[in-house]
């Protein structure tokens, strides 16, 4: 059996095996809703009891030579990004969030140096606010020239 394609179908085939780093230079790489048991807050009872972290990581960079070439080494680990995340939110305890959130970004930022921005989201659900509330979180932004 002979197959036909239309040159407009060539042309749509051979453009998906064009170079990739024309196309995606720069893209997202993000953890989302990482989960953990820890002992942060400004009550003593946080810190004796803990309670439940989510944490996002979003990190921006130039995945043109990662997305060519398919090698991990070119681009974010994520499973390394979450053993850094799981470590800091984990160990030593905080009073505020926004220094685990800070001091993930550090980590990250330090492991990856050549990233353009990391933006770490770290949540705290039904945080001791005196009445309902889903949420308690805070945002980092991070970039090499911060």
């Amino acid at each position: 059996m002979l197959l036909a394609f239309s040159t407009s179908r060539a042309k749509t085939a051979a453009s998906f095996l064009a170079p990739i780093n024309a196309f995606v230079p720069h893209a997202t790489v993000r953890l989302v809703n990482a989960v953990f048991y820890a002992h942060h807050g400004v009550l003593e009872e946080e810190h004796r009891i803990g309670g439940r972290y989510e944490v996002d990581v979003a990190i921006t960079l130039d995945v043109s030579e990662a997305a060519e070439t398919d090698d991990l080494s070119k681009t974010v680990d994520y499973e390394r990004v979450y053993s850094l995340v799981r470590e800091v939110v984990t160990g030593n305890s905080s009073y505020l969030i926004e220094r685990v959130g800070g001091r993930i970004a550090t980590a990250v930022g330090e492991a990856y140096p050549t990233v353009d921005l990391i933006e770490v989201t770290i949540r705290k659900p039904n945080p001791p606010v005196g009445g309902p509330c889903d949420r308690a979180e805070v945002v980092i932004r991070w970039s090499p020239s911060s």
